[in-house]
């Protein structure tokens, strides 16, 4: 088997999640597909049409230099991956058009709620919400320290979009290292000409609670746009809610809480 039929199937599969997923839509046993790779074994005909027929690509360019096969993968896969990206991006560019400004809204926060995954205490996180490009993004960090010793145990980092529609704040934001969970928080404006808290709803699945699903109230507490960032983060943490390193007023909007006759949980416009 040629060294180029090798390091382009090798290329092939890795825009695949794993060998496994490629074996598996392919129909190849993983054996003999692993020596294809190794080069110790080469394709049948038919196993060939298969493969070439899946990747959409011929036996011709298969065989051809590396360089050049990565080449012409890279022009076969571009508009492919514009036109699998356009209808979502197509229903962002809708929200994005009837969304209104949030200038006033620019600037870091203290971010609290009632933890997910450590039952009865309190994360407080720094998020900041920025502009590029005419939309607004959003950032969250989240330092996951022992709330006796203050000694790290953990960092979150988050990203995302805002969207200002219909006297609403909705923030849609996505763990950006693992990639593994998306939070959706709605919140009310401020119409005060002084920005102070934001408080709203959100809800998510933080995987080390498990699989299971929850909501809890939010409260935004900003800080303005030109602050010390990093003796920002020294103040984020876990607490415990008794014992007063978090304002009463703070935990008074976050508690969560459902009152008898409600069937949904919902947040008060403070």
């Amino acid at each position: 088997m040629s060294d180029e039929l090798r390091h382009n199937l090798a290329l092939l599969c890795s825009y695949h999640l794993s060998i496994a997923e490629v074996c598996r839509k392919l129909e190849i046993n993983r054996q003999q597909f692993n020596k294809y790779l190794a080069g110790s074994s080469h394709p049948s005909r038919h196993n060939m049409r298969r493969i070439c027929d899946f990747f959409g690509v011929s036996e011709s360019e298969l065989l051809l230099d590396p360089p050049q096969f990565e080449e012409i993968v890279a022009l076969k896969r571009k508009p492919i991956q514009q036109e699998a990206l356009s209808k979502p991006l197509r229903h962002l560019d809708r929200l994005y058009q009837h969304s209104h400004g949030l200038e006033k809204y620019l600037g870091h926060y203290f971010r609290y709620f009632y933890s997910f995954g450590n039952l009865g205490q309190v994360i407080r996180s720094l998020a900041l919400i920025y502009k590029e490009d005419g939309k607004y993004y959003w950032k969250n960090i989240e330092v996951l320290r022992d709330p006796a010793t203050g000694r790290a145990m953990g960092l979150n980092k988050y990203e995302g979009v805002l969207f200002f529609l219909a006297d609403r704040i909705y923030i849609m934001e996505y763990e950006s290292v693992e990639v593994n969970t998306i939070t959706q928080a709605t919140l009310y404006p401020s119409h005060r000409s002084r920005l102070d808290i934001l408080v709203g709803i959100q809800t998510g699945g933080p995987t080390r609670r498990g699989r299971k699903p929850g909501a809890s109230k939010v409260a935004l507490e900003y800080l303005g746009r030109d602050i010390d960032a990093r003796a920002a983060l020294k103040r984020t943490g876990l607490f415990n809610p008794q014992n007063g390193t978090i304002r009463p007023e703070i935990l008074e909007l976050i508690e969560n809480r459902m009152d008898p006759g409600n069937f949904v949980f919902d947040v008060d416009e403070p």
